[in-house]
């Protein structure tokens, strides 16, 4: 813009193109900007973004056993959830309550947690359980109805804490929306993946439950931190460990992963008859290798770097004896019933048992209890 004095008056031009020649050629338009500016406004004042704050996010640690066959058997799970969400949580992990937070991993989709809108009781394992229905209030997310392929194929799977630091593992074939974020699921299958004996009497109403998948992060921590107390800062990626928006947990991972599952069918002496004297305990054993989920292969993976059973005699909740065998397979023999009992056991007697496997770092897995008739 460029201003001439003409006949005593100032124009205002706007300059549109300047031609070099033997005389420099200018090409301006004159400019009224009374008749061509919009009208003044009232000034306004500066208005700063409101900047998103994160509150500290819920976190869910798992010890289940092996989900799926890429798991680390004795590595545990993280479910997080936040609204909003960060986008990107770190983790770390310190042996100390105060400092040595060093990052772990980091973790980008939100898990879909809830709790259980009513109490839920105790049904049977291996089959559907048609008389019970579980009532979740779920935060965030959606849960669907599945056909019975889907379902045995591991899909809606739920970890359901019967205790704190225990999880039955449940799957529902049905799931239907009764109010906002909140699901009736039915045509249940209880304690999947070996968790049968986490199902309690009664759970009741409140108790957290995590929906399985791939939301939840593996914590990649070495064998040698099993069993090691251990605390636990997640929050924003962006953020400093010590921020406000890092919650901080306590967490010890007991690698239930590793643990072997009970055994099944204890054979019973009644079905078979027997002399008085020595006593045949056998049983069938499962594997908690995902791959043994497949019919038709004859004996299930072994899934051990061994195979070791223990079989304890029990009187009440006094362990009288220990047999230790390499096989399914136990003899009590008829010097150690005198021994325990005063005589041989026969026609009319009762003998409670446990039988557990034996995992070489582990330890004992889950117990397989067991009355056995004479």
């Amino acid at each position: 813009m460029i201003a001439l004095e003409h006949d005593g008056r100032d124009m205002e031009l706007r300059l549109g193109r300047i031609t070099d020649g033997a005389a420099r050629r200018i090409e301006a338009t004159r400019q009224d900007r009374a008749a061509c500016d919009l009208p003044p406004l009232a000034t306004r004042g500066a208005k700063l973004t409101r900047p998103v704050l994160f509150p500290a996010p819920t976190l869910v640690f798992l010890d289940l056993p092996v989900l799926t066959e890429t798991s680390t058997p004795y590595r545990p799970l993280l479910a997080a959830s936040s609204d909003p969400w960060p986008g990107r949580l770190a983790v770390t992990r310190s042996e100390d309550p105060e400092e040595g937070f060093a990052l772990l991993t980091t973790l980008n989709r939100r898990a879909r947690i809830g709790t259980l809108a009513f109490d839920l009781y105790a049904g049977p394992v291996h089959r559907f359980d048609r008389a019970n229905a579980l009532t979740l209030d779920l935060g965030w997310g959606e849960l669907t109805s599945i056909s019975d392929t889907v379902l045995f194929a591991g899909g809606n799977a739920l970890a359901l804490e019967t205790a704190p630091g225990t999880w039955e593992v449940v799957q529902a074939g049905t799931a239907e929306l009764v109010a906002v974020g909140r699901y009736r699921l039915t045509r249940l299958l209880r304690g999947q993946r070996g968790t049968e004996g986490a199902m309690a009497p009664v759970v009741a109403a409140g108790a957290r439950i995590v929906v399985l998948d791939a939301a939840l992060t593996e914590l990649p921590i070495p064998a040698e931190a099993v069993r090691v107390p251990a605390f636990w800062r997640v929050g924003p990626a962006s953020k400093g460990v010590g921020h406000a928006s890092y919650a901080q947990v306590a967490f010890t991972s007991r690698g239930a992963g590793a643990e072997p599952f009970s055994g099944a069918h204890v054979a019973q002496p009644w079905r078979r008859g027997r002399a008085v004297g020595d006593l045949v305990i056998d049983w069938i054993r499962r594997s908690r290798d995902p791959a043994a989920d497949v019919w038709g292969r004859g004996k299930v993976p072994l899934g051990e770097e061994v195979e070791a059973y223990e079989v304890d005699i029990l009187d009440g909740a006094i362990v009288l004896r220990i047999l230790s065998a390499t096989a399914t397979r136990v003899t009590y023999t008829a010097a150690d019933e005198v021994a325990d009992w005063g005589a041989p056991l026969g026609s009319g007697d009762r003998l409670d048992i446990a039988i557990f496997q034996i995992a070489p770092v582990a330890g004992r897995g889950a117990p397989t209890r067991e009355t056995l008739i004479f």
